[in-house]
């Protein structure tokens, strides 16, 4: 595969390099929705998610353990990768991950601390980097010891370009453009390309 842009978790898809297909249930929603509900929106998928817990807003904890727990258990079942959302709930969400673990794992919008990106990293488990990265110098430390391996950038719900978002993470790892695209492709390859097991 050419090297392109990944972008591994957008709410404004461009058509333009890779954009990843995701069926879930966010925190958010879960009191709304039934997780019963997603298995058939999971055919056109290539991971599960955005799903997590957000211990900030959305439904209350029970029911977001509830959906969260729910969609692990087809994400194992189907041996495909999630997407996580997770706010205020790093503990928790290890914990989940710990009694059920998906294929892969990608903390998608990481805000979190160096001292969590690397838990979560010494478990094999991927960060993603959006436009908030830049605005918060401890999750900026973490996105600086993240190692290209296991590294994805992301827009999120940003207008901002996924190239933008390339060129400012390559600027403050100290890395090239044509760096981080090499390692997101091929972390995504890796993830969603090659059977696994």
């Amino acid at each position: 595969m050419t090297e392109q842009f990944v972008n591994i978790h957008t709410h404004r898809p461009t058509g333009r390099g890779i954009e990843l297909r995701t069926a879930g249930i966010h925190p958010w929603d879960a009191g709304k929705e039934d997780a019963a509900a997603l298995a058939p929106q999971l055919d056109d998928a290539q991971a599960v998610g955005e799903t997590g817990l957000d211990f900030v807003r959305g439904a209350d904890h029970a029911a977001q353990l509830a959906a969260f727990r729910a969609q692990l258990a087809l994400a194992c079942e189907r041996r495909m990768p999630v997407v996580l959302h997770c706010v205020r709930a790093f503990e928790p969400v290890m914990r989940e991950l710990a009694a059920c673990e998906p294929r892969a794992v990608i903390f998608h919008g990481f805000i979190g601390s160096p001292e969590q990106a690397r838990r979560a990293l010494a478990k094999g488990y991927f960060l993603s980097f959006g436009e908030r990265t830049f605005a918060s110098p401890r999750t900026l430390a973490a996105m600086r010891e993240t190692p290209l391996t296991q590294l994805f950038l992301e827009t999120d719900d940003s207008d901002i370009p996924i190239e933008a978002i390339y060129a400012q993470a390559a600027a403050a790892k100290g890395v090239t453009v044509g760096d981080l695209k090499r390692a997101t492709t091929e972390n995504y390859e890796r993830i969603f390309t090659t059977q696994n097991g």
